[in-house]
């Protein structure tokens, strides 16, 4: 307990502000209760392996803020005191960045991220920078710098890509919320696995500025919560205009009211109509898909019960077409990244220098795919502004299915496989590039989506439900996420972490 009434695990923003408020609680306090937890469950223990660098700063800083708090009696901003944990390819000046590889170990770049400036700049103390694959490109939680992270809801499991540290320590509890990012599902794939709400905005809501990109009209950082209410919280500090980012002009077209947390509405399902995607589900032969269908199911039931009107199954046509003709992964990201490291002073100047040395975890097939068969210059490749253009023709298909059926949201799971297993992972059987994941559609569409807990399968994985929404209606997946989230409270902390004694 860090205090007589507010448990640090599960604790959100809001009771640990009233617990400042009070004089129970001090923000040095709260950040000194997850550095131990961070040394008891993730350097020893189960080994989470999910935090990559601590802030030797963070007492300090939460002490200057508890300072400023007993001579003002305001807090600084929305984030005063409270510990965030953020992915290691978020740039920050006062620690190193690794983008998860072994050859930028201990780099520290020269400037800091837009969304490490705006968690900072209303009170935020950025507490540790988290484990993920190489430069993000994996749905699996290896790195060439830290080596594997383990699910902490099953240490043999794996807790998703690539935002896998920041999910497996939120979940954890060692820190109080996340940010990660999401290209083709960063966010939600380790969400939907440890148990968290994972959000991704439409792109350009939230600054690219200072962040490794991958497909960079689909990227996007966002928050990783343990409540819907934290990920509104987060929305209102991280989406805004970024002079640094073209893409932020895309804010003029938000739909949110004042507060994204004024659209948490405990009654966001009654009359809703969701679209059910069948062909999101996985084969129920299959013994790895069925325990996901069976959560999924239950949660449909529930949807019905807080009065949605559920179209299902509705399609979207040609659907396997359109995700293989806007795939731009091999395509695109060469470029990308090469033009990230040529705008810096970095230990290694391109991807075939990061590949012809060898500096990356082998099981990376999608590195390995752009790296041997990406081009350069994209100025001319008339494939790859083909695949431009069928995002657009995919996102207009997306839409007419809405339209067609009055819909708010269309609904499946956010992978049709429970979390594979370490074995699974190195003997091959499961790889990037053929992963059963549909968090592509929401990204290749350049939608927004949320994914939201589920519930547990019989043995006790976690599976995550996906709301995809319409480009800028983050408002109603909020309406929807949370309406359900305070239905079920499926929200868990995982046996492998329990509350350390006082």
């Amino acid at each position: 307990m860090t205090h007589d009434s507010v448990p640090l695990e599960e604790a959100t923003i809001s009771q640990f502000h009233r617990a400042f408020e009070a004089g129970t609680l001090t923000s040095e306090a709260l950040v000194d209760r997850y550095l131990e937890r961070i040394d008891a469950y993730d350097r020893n223990g189960p080994e989470l392996n999910s935090i990559i660098t601590v802030n030797e700063d963070a007492s300090k800083r939460a002490a200057e803020l508890d300072r400023t708090f007993a001579d003002s009696g305001t807090f600084v901003g929305p984030l005063h005191g409270i510990p965030v944990l953020v992915k290691d390819h978020l740039e920050t000046t006062d620690m190193a960045t690794t983008y998860g590889s072994a050859a930028f170990d201990g780099y520290i770049p020269e400037t800091e991220s837009e969304v490490t400036r705006r968690l900072r700049d209303t009170g935020a103390i950025v507490l540790a920078k988290t484990n993920m694959p190489d430069w993000a490109t994996s749905w699996f939680g290896f790195s060439s710098v830290a080596g594997r992270t383990k699910n902490p809801y099953e240490l043999s499991r794996d807790p998703g890509g690539s935002s896998s540290g920041t999910g497996a320590a939120v979940a954890a509890n060692l820190g109080a919320v996340g940010i990660g990012t999401d290209c083709g599902g960063s966010i939600r794939v380790p969400a939907s696995f440890t148990n968290l709400v994972g959000f991704r905005v439409t792109p350009g809501l939230i600054s690219r500025t200072g962040v490794s990109p991958l497909v960079s009209q689909q990227d996007t950082a966002g928050p990783m919560t343990r409540t819907v209410r934290e990920t509104a919280t987060l929305l209102d500090v991280l989406v805004g205009y970024d002079a640094r980012d073209d893409l932020t002009g895309n804010t003029e077209l938000t739909a949110v009211h004042g507060s994204y947390t004024n659209h948490l509405l405990a009654d966001g399902f009654d009359g809703a109509r969701v679209g059910v995607l069948r062909d999101g589900f996985g084969d129920d032969e299959n013994p790895a898909a069925a325990p996901v269908n069976d959560v999924i199911e239950r949660a449909l039931t529930t949807m019905r019960n807080l009065g949605a009107t559920l179209v299902d199954p509705v399609a979207i046509p040609d659907l396997e077409t359109s995700l293989e003709e806007t795939m731009l992964y091999i395509l695109q990201s060469k470029r990308d990244l090469n033009a990230f490291l040529e705008e810096r002073e970095t230990p290694v100047d391109s991807v075939d220098e990061l590949y012809e040395s060898g500096q990356y975890h082998d099981i990376l097939d999608l590195f390995i795919g752009f790296a041997e068969d990406g081009p350069a210059d994209l100025t001319d490749n008339l494939a790859y502004w083909k695949c431009r253009n069928a995002q657009y023709e995919f996102q207009q298909i997306i839409l007419n299915v809405f339209a067609s059926h009055d819909l708010d949201a269309i609904v499946y799971p956010d992978v049709q496989v429970v979390p594979p297993t370490e074995a699974e992972i190195r003997d091959g059987e499961y790889e990037t590039m053929t992963f059963a994941t549909n968090t592509i559609i929401a990204s290749q569409s350049l939608c927004s989506a949320v994914s939201i807990p589920a519930g547990f399968t019989d043995d006790g994985l976690p599976v995550g439900l996906e709301l995809l929404g319409r480009p800028f209606d983050e408002p109603t997946l909020l309406e929807l996420g949370y309406s359900f989230e305070q239905a079920t409270d499926h929200r868990q902390p995982p046996e492998t972490t329990p509350p350390l004694s006082n």
